[in-house]
């Protein structure tokens, strides 16, 4: 059984280690800092084997080079980004290995144009997903269009319910302000607001979320639901027809968001 660990990094990131729950092997996602990796390798006892990376921003990739030297290890991610030290380039429909477990790769353009994420499958699917979907948001649009941020999302949204989104960012907070301007009857991101608050009040992480959460809770994936469309319309003030100006509405919005 594969145990996630969220790594805290620079001020809100979070890289991602993943170890057999009797293992002493681990491979870590997005490692933007190699300090804090080794650091809790030494402190838990475990041997870095390898490293995975969803898109080229620094925060995600500042440490590969240092926790690459004096080690022999796969660096597996996005084909069509230049990132140092990559052994294995992915894309759509490749499949790969993380510490025995078949792992299938998604391409989801939007934050960058070459970012992909990482499924592994099974009962309770894991996915990575690195600055695409966030517990109650999304990334923002750094070089792709509203339109390919649109498709990844719905890409992941059509995820199985139960599956646990392992994002990047410890962002929920001031995400679920925002959800709770554009959407301020829904019930259940009212709980949540009040669950997630609780959890950062006690220094613990908000991550991982479920698809099931995200598709109740996250405006960026409710376009389709009345009051969602009026709160954007109201903002954009005009008609929008499709759920993909809705989307991009929601997202240019939250984009001077101050709350």
């Amino acid at each position: 059984m594969l145990k996630t660990i969220p790594i805290p990094a620079f001020s809100d990131n979070y890289i991602w280690l993943l170890h057999e729950v009797d293992g002493a092997h681990a491979w870590v996602c997005d490692p933007g800092d190699a300090a804090v990796v080794e650091r809790y390798l030494e402190a838990h006892g475990l041997t870095l084997s390898g490293i995975f990376i969803t898109h080229h921003h620094p925060d995600h990739i500042g440490g590969v080079a240092g926790l690459m030297a004096g080690r022999s290890i796969p660096v597996l991610g996005p084909r069509h980004e230049k990132i140092p030290h990559l052994t294995q380039p992915l894309g759509e429909g490749d499949v790969c290995q993380i510490l025995g477990h078949e792992v299938r790769i998604l391409d989801i353009p939007g934050h960058t144009l070459g970012h992909i994420a990482y499924l592994i499958e099974g009962e309770t699917a894991l996915l990575f997903c690195g600055d695409t979907l966030f517990a109650g948001g999304c990334g923002r649009i750094f070089e792709g269009t509203v339109a390919q941020m649109y498709q990844s999302l719905m890409k992941l949204a059509a995820l199985p319910p139960q599956t646990a989104v392992h994002c990047a960012h410890e962002y929920t907070l001031s995400n679920l302000r925002f959800a709770a301007v554009v959407e301020p009857d829904n019930a259940q991101l009212q709980r949540r607001i009040v669950t997630e608050n609780e959890k950062r009040g006690c220094g613990e992480p908000t991550v991982p979320s479920t698809i099931g959460l995200e598709l109740a809770t996250n405006p960026f994936l409710r376009g389709h639901v009345a009051e969602v469309k009026r709160a954007a319309e109201a903002w954009k003030q005009a008609p929008l027809a499709q759920q993909e100006e809705i989307f991009g509405a929601i997202r240019h919005w939250k984009d001077g968001f101050k709350g």
